[in-house]
């Protein structure tokens, strides 16, 4: 291997390691959930989901997930208000 390459090999080790350097702003996934498959995606800062919950409530377990698997690297998604009867 060349070591102009092995040198890059190297530096992206210690990028993976430094999350802070990164910032994503666009994202879409597919995320195969439990009962079926969803299309979640973040766009301009905004979290998006095409499961019913994510209609309902503005968040999911989905999006949940995704902030958290990507933490620091993407805005936290909401966490729907309880309510209490």
């Amino acid at each position: 291997m060349q070591s102009s390459l092995i040198g890059k090999v190297e530096k992206a080790k210690a990028y993976a390691g430094e999350r802070h350097r990164m910032q994503i702003d666009d994202l879409h996934v597919a995320f195969h959930g439990e009962n079926s498959d969803h299309e979640v995606a973040l766009h301009e800062g905004k979290w998006r989901c095409n499961c019913d919950f994510f209609v309902a409530w503005g968040s999911c377990s989905h999006t949940m997930a995704l902030a958290r698997v990507l933490e620091g690297m993407v805005p936290a998604a909401a966490v729907p208000e309880l309510v209490t009867a």
